[in-house]
């Protein structure tokens, strides 16, 4: 048999085809630039300024230190030590910080500056006049009601305190006793005696300025604020009226969607500043602490 010979079929070449493009030659690569050096040694001529001003520095400083601050000493008085005195400082801070609860807590603040809030709500104003004002009114007011109050609470504890006359727990009872006696004017016996009846250790007895300030202080606030109510509540009246009356000349007139508060506030404030009310207010206030 003769050997079949099979065909040969031509390679393919290596050769880029004619609709595709070759790609780039690749660059030589590059060798690494040389960094500058970071640190050069310089010149001898360079460090001598540096070194001079260095030297003349530590120079004055050393000639300087005779002439430091004076030393501080801390004087704690003919037999004091630090724990006592740190102890007189911390309580003094304290009671510092509980002055202005003090004001409020034992004076007539807490009934003035309710009665204004009161009013305000009565004429039907939110935010005029401001909580600022209402309260500087107040503290005001306070003040010129509590100044004889005052007045005896300095002469009889601090300025004896201070004169070296008293020690502190002295003038503290010195120094409350004319707002014990305050307290007492102005405090409903019925309070009090309801708020002593919960204390076994209180003699259920009216009130009197020796009596335990934990029954006294709350039974005066509560006394101040239910008062303060009282007065509000006659101090509505008048502007009640005019809303009374604003609405119903409005529903007669068949202006139902107007709000009566709107169309009653320049009648309320008009009456009110006619009436001088807040002069009348004031001294109604004063007058019933004296």
């Amino acid at each position: 048999m003769a050997r079949q010979l099979r065909p040969e079929w031509p390679r393919p070449s290596r050769a880029t085809p004619p609709g595709k493009a070759r790609p780039p030659a690749r660059p030589p690569a590059k060798s690494p630039a040389k960094l500058p050096a970071l640190w050069k040694t310089p010149a001898p001529g360079r460090l001598a300024l540096p070194l001079l001003a260095v030297a003349l520095t530590l120079t004055l400083a050393l000639l300087a230190a005779p002439a430091a601050a004076q030393s501080v000493t801390l004087d704690l008085g003919e037999g004091g030590s630090l724990s006592s005195t740190t102890i007189q400082l911390f309580l003094l801070l304290t009671v510092l910080s509980l002055v202005p609860g003090l004001a409020i807590m034992l004076t007539c603040f807490p009934f003035v500056v309710t009665v204004l809030s009161i009013l305000r709500q009565g004429l039907g104003l939110q935010q005029s006049p401001p909580n600022m004002l209402i309260v500087s009114l107040a503290l005001f007011l306070t003040w010129f009601v509590m100044e004889p109050v005052f007045t005896a609470a300095w002469e009889a504890g601090v300025a004896p305190f201070l004169d070296g006359a008293i020690d502190a727990p002295a003038a503290v009872d010195a120094t409350l006793s004319p707002f014990r006696t305050f307290m007492t004017g102005r405090m409903d016996p019925e309070t009090y005696l309801s708020l002593a009846a919960l204390r076994p250790d209180v003699p259920v007895e009216p009130p009197t300025p020796g009596s335990p300030l934990s029954v006294l202080v709350p039974s005066f606030l509560l006394s101040e604020v239910a008062r303060a109510f009282q007065v509000g509540f006659l101090i509505f009246l008048p502007f009640l009226i005019i809303d009374l009356v604003v609405a119903a000349v409005l529903m007669s007139m068949g202006m139902m969607m107007v709000p009566p508060a709107v169309v009653a506030l320049p009648f309320k404030l008009a009456f009110f500043v006619v009436a001088d009310g807040w002069t009348l207010l004031s001294e109604s206030l004063v007058r019933s602490y004296l």
